[in-house]
């Protein structure tokens, strides 16, 4: 007789806490031992136009990348637009969503099934598909991922932790800067331990994970791309704005790596700048096409030039909010989310907690 599966529920406190990035490592670390693995996320934000687009994209990149079947990973059961959410809080969508959600969850087939919860804990709520209403109408455990920003952070562990009860079995503390993991690791961890939240993993913060690739930001900021449309797959780790003197530009310049420099158009001396340096897209805004010679320039260095209808201050607020806030659709981030989960994830923890050695192994 077939052996049960197990339900880990992988969810966040706030959004882009990094929770598909540690289900990867996960995912990949169990199979690699020979689990089976599902993979679903019951419940989606569709406030963006293009979430449908989103989501498919994800759910094929992870089935590739790890080569799941398609019994083993599915789309949303629900996706949250305005019309939904409009329905429900007019009275004409009255559905049982976690009577839905147990039939949905019983087209996965494998011997773990990780289910990727909503950005917060209490979103989903009025559907009854918050992350407690799904954990418990699976009956599954929780992990929470919550990214770090102060040792305040640890407040909001609490309150999930009151909040989830039993259920919540460990946390991952997610982009922990350098100069903080000591801290982290000689007081908050302690603390949280000691409130019964296991700490089952301290991910350090890394710039080509919280990178977005060229292409990435040329959808974003609707941009022309005037050259090395070939090259779009670079990844940009920081941005810089070309609005100094040349000298003080070339001197700032050469103190970054793989970055984007948002500039005018106009600007010929500072694009020739960072064309000579790190740089991995130029971005010129201002309505002024560039010269003929700098986008020879480019085309030898291989480096994509994109044209902006947003003014300086709109195109790199677009821009700095894409970092780390971009699905991981590349095999580079891939392999590092799986050195980073190697070295600061504890799999001995959750392979005894999922009772892994009783778990019928695939074949």
């Amino acid at each position: 007789m077939a052996k049960p599966a197990k339900y880990l529920l992988v969810s966040s406190t706030e959004a882009h806490s990094g929770k598909s990035a540690i289900i990867l490592g996960i995912t990949h670390h169990l199979a690699k031992q020979g689990v089976k693995v599902a993979y679903s996320k019951p419940m989606g934000t569709c406030l963006k136009r293009n979430f449908g687009e989103v989501m498919e994209k994800e759910v094929n990149f992870l089935k590739n990348s790890l080569g799941l079947s398609t019994e083993q990973v599915q789309s949303p059961l629900l996706c949250l637009d305005k019309g939904t959410i409009g329905k429900r809080l007019q009275g004409n969508d009255d559905n049982d969503y976690s009577q839905a959600l147990q039939q949905y969850i019983n087209r996965l087939a494998g011997d773990v099934v990780l289910l990727e919860g909503a950005d917060t804990l209490w979103e989903g709520s009025l559907f009854n598909l918050s992350t407690g209403d799904i954990a418990d109408a699976v009956d599954a455990s929780i992990l929470l991922v919550s990214r770090y920003d102060s040792l305040l952070f640890a407040a909001n562990l609490l309150t999930a932790k009151k909040i989830l009860g039993d259920r919540l079995i460990g946390v991952v503390i997610n982009d922990i800067p350098p100069q903080h993991l000591e801290e982290v690791a000689s007081l908050i961890k302690p603390y949280l331990e000691g409130q019964n939240i296991p700490v089952w993993g301290m991910i350090p913060q890394d710039k080509l994970l919280n990178s977005v690739s060229v292409r990435e930001l040329a959808t974003r900021l609707d941009a022309e791309v005037l050259c090395r449309r070939d090259r779009l797959d670079l990844l940009v780790e920081s941005l810089i704005i070309g609005a100094m003197n040349v000298n003080s530009a070339l001197e700032f310049f050469r103190k970054r790596e793989n970055m984007a420099v948002v500039t005018g158009g106009d600007r010929t001396e500072l694009q020739m700048a960072a064309l000579e340096t790190s740089t991995h897209c130029l971005i010129l805004t201002g309505h002024t096409p560039p010269k003929p010679f700098i986008l020879s320039r480019a085309e030898d260095l291989e480096v994509p030039v994109l044209s902006v209808d947003f003014d300086t201050l709109t195109t790199v607020e677009i821009v700095d909010d894409s970092f780390g806030k971009v699905p991981i659709h590349e095999p580079i981030k891939v392999k590092r989310i799986q050195d980073l989960m190697a070295q600061y994830f504890d799999f001995e923890r959750l392979t005894k907690y999922l009772s892994l050695e009783s778990v019928q192994l695939s074949k």
